[in-house]
């Protein structure tokens, strides 16, 4: 098994500012480094916490682009809010090497791009399951481009990737995430709300709703807990 990025610092001494967004979060400032030690670490806590700003940046840091339609017009920009990354430092076992950023939000938008791409060399569509992804239910194209795009040697980032996933298709996404990840060529950091995921064997569980950001057991994380007592109360309840 492998782990191809080892460990992130964040460099606290650098930050270009103390006001503005994602500079101001007390577990940015308080966080010094994280380290992966497993092929598949799991971000887990309250939406705001900081998890997928961390996750972008280190995609961001490994030169992976993130496939997303240029943004509209908006109200108030921070200038700030995209320069996390650069004040990320990682250490790799061997070099940097590809890989992919999954987004929930946003893969509609990479299908659309894909399905450009499909028009003018239907060969690019063997590695995402060899049919247009915007075909199919969302859900559907997701486990495609999982089942597929895995299988190639790489770091791979994904935010929250149970959105669309029943779960019964979350059960097969771990079995997806495990057997890439035993295989030796795929390392996985994955910011997750999701009980399921959070069950992968052998995974590293980081948790956001602690400062600093530190391990934790999977029978500790809050979702776990929630719904252990919600299926339990139910269960006495009938």
């Amino acid at each position: 098994m492998v782990q191809y990025i080892r460990k992130v610092t964040l460099l606290h001494e650098k930050y270009p500012t103390e006001d503005h967004y994602p500079f101001t979060l007390p577990i940015f400032r308080q966080t010094r480094e994280l380290v992966f030690d497993t092929p598949i670490t799991l971000f887990v806590g309250e939406n705001g916490a900081g998890k997928s700003t961390l996750l972008e940046a280190l995609a961001r840091k490994s030169e992976i682009h993130i496939w997303r339609k240029p943004e509209g017009v908006r109200y108030q920009v921070n200038r700030y809010e995209k320069q996390f990354h650069e004040y990320l430092s990682l250490e790799w076992t061997n070099g940097r090497v590809p890989g992919a950023y999954f987004g929930s939000e946003f893969f509609r938008d990479f299908a659309g791009i894909l399905d450009e791409w499909a028009a003018a060399d239907p060969g690019q569509l063997k590695y995402f399951g060899g049919k247009s992804l915007i075909t199919q239910s969302h859900g559907q194209s997701m486990m495609s481009y999982f089942r597929s795009r895995y299988q190639i040697k790489g770091i791979y980032f994904l935010d929250e990737p149970e959105t669309a996933l029943s779960p019964r298709s979350q059960l097969e996404f771990l079995e997806i995430i495990g057997e890439n990840s035993q295989a030796g060529h795929a390392q996985f950091i994955i910011a997750t709300h999701s009980p399921i995921l959070l069950a992968g064997e052998g995974a590293k569980i980081y948790s956001f709703d602690r400062v600093p950001v530190c391990e934790i057991k999977y029978e500790e994380t809050e979702h776990y807990q929630i719904y252990k007592k919600f299926l339990t109360d139910r269960t006495n309840h009938r």
